[in-house]
């Protein structure tokens, strides 16, 4: 019971910080990234969680391949990466539909995706580009939904085509223990350290079987890291 009610509390708290941070979004665009920065640490102490990161990010990656478990994927990279990283999410259209999200994501020009749409490849290439050509970091998760936190789903091909189309350096990042700490889906909110694994950048046109061993390596990463949750 105390823990349903936690979850209510920090849920409608998540929902005010989003509708103050749209509001400073709106007002202060030339700041999107320091305070979408600013409200994901927020969220850290909000929810009451450590993070623990093994690894940094490369430079030359301009494509962040990332395993989805839980909304808080998002706090979390959002977090550690340094400020002037700014960050463009790949998001399904769905995201786009619902209000307070939507704001927020059209506010930071983030890229949408329509999955019904047979152009939508198209669009999608052209908005990766766009934002990677303005000094952004694209971003994805491969599996297109969110998993139970344990196995990686099946990859969807939309992050081989833009890596392979666009001649993206891609960058596996393996997030593990997300779901426990802020379950949307079963509504529970616990203490504890998510685990954040930056695995080394990879250039598709190294290997022809890229793809499918990125996938091996970010699930042999996933299950040593739940190995080792405190």
């Amino acid at each position: 019971m105390l823990q349903k009610i936690r979850a209510v509390l920090t849920a409608a708290i998540f929902i005010f910080t989003i509708i103050i941070t749209i509001i400073f979004m709106f007002f202060f665009r030339k700041k999107n990234r320091i305070v979408r920065k600013i409200w994901a640490n927020s969220q850290r102490f909000i929810v009451g969680f450590k993070i623990k990161v093994q690894g940094s990010l490369d430079d030359k990656a301009k494509l962040l391949v990332i395993n989805h478990q839980s909304i808080l994927d998002i706090v979390i990279i959002e977090a550690i990466l340094e400020k002037d990283k700014d960050t463009a999410w790949v998001a399904k259209k769905e995201i786009f539909d619902i209000f307070l999200l939507s704001q927020s994501v059209k506010l930071s020009n983030m890229i949408c995706v329509n999955r019904g749409d047979k152009r939508a490849i198209v669009k999608l290439l052209k908005d990766v580009k766009n934002r990677v050509e303005n000094g952004r970091l694209a971003v994805i998760f491969p599996e297109g939904t969110r998993g139970k936190g344990e196995k990686l789903l099946k990859f969807q091909v939309g992050a081989k085509i833009i890596a392979e189309k666009l001649n993206l350096t891609v960058q596996p990042i393996v997030i593990a223990n997300a779901r426990h700490i802020f379950d949307s889906q079963n509504f529970s909110v616990h203490s504890g350290e998510a685990a954040v694994t930056f695995l080394p950048s990879i250039n598709p046109k190294d290997d022809d079987k890229w793809y499918e061993n990125m996938h091996a390596n970010m699930q042999k990463e996933l299950t040593t890291l739940l190995k080792n949750i405190k």
